[in-house]
């Protein structure tokens, strides 16, 4: 599994966008591996849908996040999974809880990896056939039912 992110901010009272991608490799596909979901501790800010925040408005005015953004890997039958996210707008532009949450992320794709990889592969096989004792006792009947149509 390969995480990226990039953090972007313009000048101004403009929030940061926080973009990114988890993508698996192909052994990891090949684990059929589920969906994998963490809650981070990255803020989702008040109004996330505003791309700005004015000062004394939202988290500038003290406002408490709305929550915390959910991280997911995408499951084996997907190529990959991206999503951008608006963070809240901070004075030092320092978001050490992103780091921190895709930390989070691979150590819960890592379980769901090691549970997958214990599960050993098998391949079995097998045939049955009639047992003796009934071939034994069914051959007089055969042999006496090819007598009898010879004979016809």
């Amino acid at each position: 599994m390969r995480i990226t992110w990039h953090i972007e901010k313009q000048r101004g009272n403009l929030r940061p966008q926080l973009s990114y991608s988890v993508i698996l490799e192909g052994h990891e596909k090949g684990l059929a591996l589920p969906y994998v979901r963490v809650e981070s501790t990255i803020p989702e800010p008040p109004a996330a849908w505003q791309a700005h925040c004015h000062p004394g408005e939202h988290e500038r005015a003290g406002a408490a996040p709305a929550g915390c953004y959910s991280l997911a890997t995408p499951s084996h039958a997907m190529r990959g999974t991206g999503q951008t996210l608006r963070l809240p707008w901070r004075a030092d532009n320092r978001y050490p809880e992103v780091e921190a949450s895709f930390r989070q992320l691979r150590e819960a794709f890592e379980a769901e990896l090691a549970a997958a990889r214990a599960s050993e592969p098998m391949d079995e096989g097998g045939e049955l056939t009639v047992s003796l004792e009934l071939k034994r006792d069914m051959a007089l009947a055969i042999v006496a039912d090819r007598l009898l149509r010879l004979a016809k």
